[in-house]
């Protein structure tokens, strides 16, 4: 253990000892070389729970990542650069610019994964410079209209439901080999390993591109739990690390050999020269180390840092971004060390692409051009927020950090200088109480900022041409959630509502279900390894209705039919067991179909 410390500690205090940046816009007046005068091609990759220290690169002594390793050598690494610290709300913040919250994101269930349908995003802004569009693995920022992928600037669509493979909205027991996608607006049944897959798909994507620029998003669901993956990837980690981590770096080994995959492929297609890649991951690690309650390291590797997923601790937040365009003539495998965050790289990807944007478009990022260019060697301070909600709705103080040059904010009452003590060990906040009020100042500006429409739920759409019929899920109640098809399965407490807006007026049918429709299972049925069910009744409240009707031993859905007008109101179900001591739990699955 000692020696993975002192790597950890020259690894990580290597790359975080310069100046911040300041708030920058994108420059309006772009002068581009012979070279960059066809317009970039970009294509952003994001692992899922991959934290900073996931990568052989990073001084990982047991992890192999060679492809990744060559990627990094190949780029200007942002070695202080930062994003939420969990899956959605990175997502949110990612492709707007904006803070996620400020985007309606802050967490990755209960209706709050749903980015706003007001929001701008990256995928919208290059289509509408002329790029075609694809994305080719995890969304996780809603599964019905308006929120879906190719509602929000996609051409090409190749994703799953919820946030992980096996989710409630997923199609029915996918469980990352030869699984049924949802391809293009149906769901379509595809051959193979998930990621192999999504490279694959992508890489075709490419091909037929046929020299139109490009923007591919390629968002691996992989390494987070659950850790299926081909015995070949893991071997290698068996008996060195306990199991869970050993199919953690298995799932990694598999990203890298796709990214080498995706490398070829460019070059091989004279595409690399002019392609910007991106790869980042989207918080840290979730199996890559373990931790006392205090978020120190235990057993493991973290790159020195405190906390992983979820913590707001650098561990659970800083994380590897690696930006590579040989034909801009960036510094090959050169550290950038300032201050930078996921809200920075769509305002630096239209500075670099010289795209167009609507002049109402507000940012909280910044682009860094000048600096990936060496234009500029220091810049001023900026300020940084990050916290972590996982709640309906969010409170404040509750578990964030506030970001300023070398120091850390935490939560309040804990400031770090995290130059010196990058495990954030010493607590300093007494010694500098001056500094300490004006960063709680700060964030209460920010908070003020944020929150303005935190309020407003974000509602799904039914009685629309571009979806119907609309499935909800118990993914997206607000209450008590039941996210995962693990808990369908249980038959898991769920309770709450889901918030719809009734575009049209007229006649709905709405079922309520125990079972996807996928699956043609009688409600009272419990597959192997299910919890049978046998309700006497249905209830279902929506608008001014309340209406409860019998359910029978065969019935696969109980439905209503019901007259609605147009607004947002809230849709309620139930599966009810009336019998003595019997008991009653949220409907999992209700599907609403607007009757023409």
């Amino acid at each position: 253990m000692s020696h993975n410390k002192q790597i950890t500690r020259r690894n990580f205090m290597k790359v975080i000892t310069a100046a911040t940046i300041p708030v920058v816009m994108p420059s309006k007046n772009i002068v581009r070389t012979k070279r960059e005068a066809v317009p970039p091609n970009v294509i952003i990759i994001i692992t899922d729970d991959q934290g900073y220290g996931d990568l052989s690169c990073h001084g990982n002594p047991i992890l192999k990542t060679p492809n990744l390793d060559r990627l990094f050598s190949e780029s200007v690494r942002l070695s202080n650069f930062h994003v939420d610290p969990t899956c959605s709300p990175t997502r949110a913040s990612l492709l707007t610019g904006r803070y996620s919250s400020r985007a309606g994101v802050w967490h990755t269930i209960m209706g709050r994964s749903l980015l706003r349908g007001d929001e701008m995003t990256m995928a919208d802004i290059f289509t509408q410079n002329g790029y075609i569009t694809g994305i080719f693995g995890k969304w996780h920022l809603g599964d019905n209209y308006p929120y879906r992928p190719e509602y929000r600037g996609f051409h090409e669509v190749l994703t799953f439901g919820g946030g992980a493979i096996g989710n409630a909205p997923d199609f029915w027991q996918n469980d990352y080999f030869d699984d049924t996608y949802y391809h293009n607006g149906k769901w379509e049944k595809f051959k193979g390993y998930c990621t192999d897959i999504f490279f694959s798909e992508a890489i075709e994507f490419i091909r037929k591109a046929n020299r139109q620029p490009f923007f591919v998003y390629l968002p691996t669901n992989t390494p987070h739990w659950p850790h299926n993956v081909n015995e070949k990837y893991v071997e290698a980690y068996r008996n060195i690390v306990p199991e869970k981590r050993a199919t953690f770096y298995g799932m990694i080994s598999n990203i890298d050999e796709n990214i080498g995959r995706l490398l070829k492929f460019l070059e091989a297609n004279r595409l690399s020269e002019n392609t910007i890649i991106i790869f980042l991951t989207d918080n840290g690690t979730s199996f890559g180390a373990e931790f006392d309650n205090f978020g120190f390291i235990t057993d493991g590797f973290n790159a020195g840092m405190r906390g992983g997923k979820g913590s707001v601790y650098e561990g659970g937040h800083h994380v590897p971004c690696f930006i590579r365009w040989p034909a801009a003539g960036f510094q090959e495998g050169s550290d950038l060390s300032v201050l930078t965050a996921h809200i920075d790289l769509l305002p630096t990807l239209i500075d670099l692409c010289n795209l167009k944007t609507p002049e109402n478009i507000s940012f909280d990022g910044s682009s860094i051009r000048p600096l990936l260019a060496g234009a500029m060697k220091s810049w001023p301070e900026r300020t940084i927020f990050v916290h972590n909600q996982r709640v309906d709705y969010p409170i404040k103080w509750k578990d964030y950090v506030v970001m300023k040059s070398n120091w850390r904010l935490v939560n309040g009452t804990e400031l770090y200088d995290i130059y010196r003590d990058p495990e954030q060990r010493r607590n300093l906040a007494d010694d500098h109480a001056n500094l300490v009020k004006s960063l709680r100042q700060s964030y209460e500006q920010w908070w003020e900022e944020i929150s303005s429409r935190f309020s407003e739920y974000c509602p799904i759409v039914i009685g629309s041409d571009k979806e119907n019929p609309v499935k909800l899920t118990s993914h997206d109640i607000h209450g008590q959630v039941a996210w995962d098809q693990r808990h369908v399965f249980r038959n898991s407490r769920c309770d709450g509502f889901w918030v719809v807006e009734v575009s049209r007026e007229g006649y709905y049918d709405i079922s309520v279900r125990r079972w996807p429709e996928e699956t043609d299972l009688p409600i009272s049925a419990a597959p192997q390894g299910g919890v049978a069910i046998k309700p006497t009744h249905a209830r279902l409240k929506i608008a001014d209705f309340d209406l409860i009707k019998p359910v029978d031993t065969l019935d696969k859905a109980i439905t209503f039919r019901v007259p609605l007008r147009t607004g947002k109101t809230w849709l309620q179900a139930w599966l009810i067991d009336g019998r003595e001591n019997g008991e009653s739990n949220g409907a999992f699955y209700v599907y609403i179909n607007f009757l023409k």
